[in-house]
């Protein structure tokens, strides 16, 4: 039977069905989902479930500029990992940076899914970039001096937020997400609410010491009412990061390959160099696992010559005395093996 005998007889088939009064089946046409419809979705999501709300809310305006019109079922993954690729190379982005961006679409289609809105995540078929995790600048006494001086030359109100973050070892999205409800003063700590990414509560507690006490005293006396800790002396707007005011120090103090991430591992340096244990530094940096901590378990030489003299009394004390005669074995008793 040829093409037109088949069509032929399908249209006898649906005359006969339209007599016997039988309804075909409507085909349901799909609502186009715009990806802009997605990004809100998916900020609303951060909002209620992540401390680093302010962070996707930066970088997702990005992709809405560039994605914001299409359809969000007709982008396919390697359209979303060519735009940040493309974009990683020209603004020389970490690859940090690179996988939080990954991260953020990932979830953003996840919660499409969920909602039906899509059927497929194309974010999974971004490829992971391998992050340098064992890093770590530490910060020179001579340094340090000179972004102080910096600092108190061209922008001294900045000096608390500096000294929080190197007494502290907060992530820099948290601690410019901080409020005054967190601070207790009586207690000196930071009660931080905060969720895990599958959105369970998992509360941050911050010891202060009298550095990071003194520079939020100094902070509360140019608050402005906001209850956010951080904000800009001349607009009283909430800061999200220190980029507007840093970069310009590090270049006016001429230092080289730092960023503000380093101050975290400052604190945890200088901590190890005091001796301090692994687990009480993950404690205080908020690590859930001690592998995250490991980057600063090297004590460097004086250091280890300290770790093995631990072990000089105990030789002293089982040092035998030679002076003492022991009486001879018999052959036949020595031990048989």
């Amino acid at each position: 039977m040829g093409p037109w005998a088949v069509a032929k007889a399908l249209l006898e088939k649906r005359r006969t069905e339209k007599l016997d009064a039988r309804k075909f089946p409507e085909k349901r046409r799909r609502r186009t989902i715009l990806f802009s419809e997605i990004a809100s979705d998916g900020l609303t999501w951060s909002l209620d479930n992540k401390a680093s709300y302010q962070d996707d809310k930066s970088r997702m305006k990005r992709l809405v500029e560039w994605f914001g019109d299409r359809d969000a079922a007709s982008i396919r993954g390697h359209e979303l990992e060519a735009w940040l690729c493309a974009t990683a190379k020209s603004e020389k982005w970490a690859a940090s940076t690179f996988n939080h961006y990954r991260s953020l679409l990932m979830m953003v289609y996840r919660e499409a899914e969920r909602s039906e809105k899509v059927f497929e995540n194309p974010a999974r078929k971004i490829r992971h970039r391998e992050e340098d995790n064992n890093r770590v600048r530490n910060l020179a006494v001579d340094e340090e001096q000179r972004i102080r001086a910096a600092i108190r030359r061209k922008y001294p109100w900045h000096e608390p937020e500096f000294e929080v973050a190197l007494h502290t070892g907060l992530r820099q999205g948290l601690q410019y997400s901080l409020e005054w409800s967190m601070v207790n003063w009586e207690k000196r700590e930071l009660n931080i609410p905060r969720k895990t990414s599958h959105g369970k509560p998992r509360p941050l507690t911050v010891a202060l010491n009298q550095n990071s006490f003194n520079a939020l005293r100094q902070v509360q006396s140019m608050a402005n009412g906001s209850p956010r800790i951080f904000c800009a002396l001349r607009t009283g707007k909430p800061m999200r990061s220190p980029r507007m005011w840093f970069d310009e120090i590090l270049k006016d103090a001429k230092i080289e390959d730092f960023h503000w991430h380093d101050l975290r591992h400052c604190f945890a340096t200088r901590l190890r160099a005091k001796k301090v244990r692994l687990v009480d530094i993950a404690d205080a940096l908020g690590h859930k696992t001690l592998s995250m901590s490991r980057r600063y378990a090297h004590l460097g030489e004086e250091g280890l010559h300290d770790v093995v003299a631990l072990l000089e009394q105990d030789a002293t004390d089982t040092k035998t005395d030679t002076s003492v005669e022991c009486e001879p074995i018999a052959s036949d008793q020595l031990p048989v093996f």
